[in-house]
């Protein structure tokens, strides 16, 4: 009896160090959902641009009590020469997105914010600059001509392409709240020179979709010609009849004139 109560402890105990040392499975753990960021006030919005190594543009807007007004803040940091810039203005709308650019290839980064209007075209503006080391060159944005803008009603679409800053949008027909989608879009090329913008229009596109034939009451010049050439050839015509008949009736007489001097005779 004291030698089988021996033998169940001993039984025991290698099921305990086995089950110890068997390897315990981890249970994952539930992957949190992505927070959408919330800035506090008066920030609303936020985009770090990496230039290059050591070299960043912090993008912001802020304000307090609108939505539709505020300002704008570009905070450059240049950690390698210990230079630290801030440069800000007026912002008209919100900040939609904010892009990174060498159009002029030289060497000095563009900085470009898009902003949207509280309108119901969704109207967009640009604030850009070029920085050169620790100075901030404002540069004026073109707005779009009057041909550029026939069938615009916003919806901006910009983008960075080839080292040029791209603008697409589509084109409407009709005015206000009437006014419908043609399914055609106009692209604009931007570029850089001088610190003066140049726009390319890309897109060959028409803003009337309505095409009106209308039929000439003039007759057409090869028209005019070919009547022309058969009035004067009808006329040529009939003078040289006129012409033969006269002969014929001065031959006629002058015969009938031998015979009246013969009779004579």
């Amino acid at each position: 009896m004291k030698y089988r109560f021996y033998l169940f402890a001993l039984i025991g105990c290698l099921v305990m160090a086995s089950a110890c040392n068997q390897p315990q499975q981890k249970v994952a753990a539930p992957v949190a959902p992505a927070k959408k960021v919330d800035f506090a006030d008066p920030f609303r919005f936020h985009k770090l641009i990496e230039v290059s190594p050591g070299e960043d543009y912090d993008v912001l807007s802020w304000g307090r009590g609108s939505t539709t007004t505020g300002s704008y803040l570009i905070l450059h940091s240049d950690s390698s020469g210990k230079k630290y810039t801030t440069t800000t203005g007026d912002l008209d709308g919100s900040i939609v997105d904010v892009y990174n650019s060498d159009m002029d290839l030289d060497g000095n980064p563009e900085i470009l914010i898009q902003a949207k209007a509280k309108d119901t075209a969704n109207y967009a503006t640009i604030y850009a600059f070029e920085f050169n080391n620790s100075r901030a060159n404002k540069l004026d944005f073109p707005k779009l001509t009057s041909s550029q803008r026939k069938g615009y009603h916003g919806d901006d679409n910009f983008y960075i392409k080839e080292g040029k800053f791209m603008r697409e949008f589509p084109i409407y027909d009709g005015n206000g709240k009437d006014a419908k989608p043609t399914g055609q879009k106009r692209i604009l090329e931007y570029g850089l020179r001088g610190n003066n913008f140049t726009v390319k229009q890309l897109s060959t596109d028409s803003t009337d979709n309505k095409t009106t034939t209308t039929k000439s009451t003039a007759p057409a010049k090869s028209s005019l010609k070919s009547e022309k050439k058969e009035t004067t050839s009808k006329k040529k015509s009939k003078k040289h009849t006129e012409e033969k008949k006269s002969k014929k009736k001065k031959k006629k007489h002058h015969k009938k004139q031998e015979d009246t001097d013969d009779s004579d005779n």
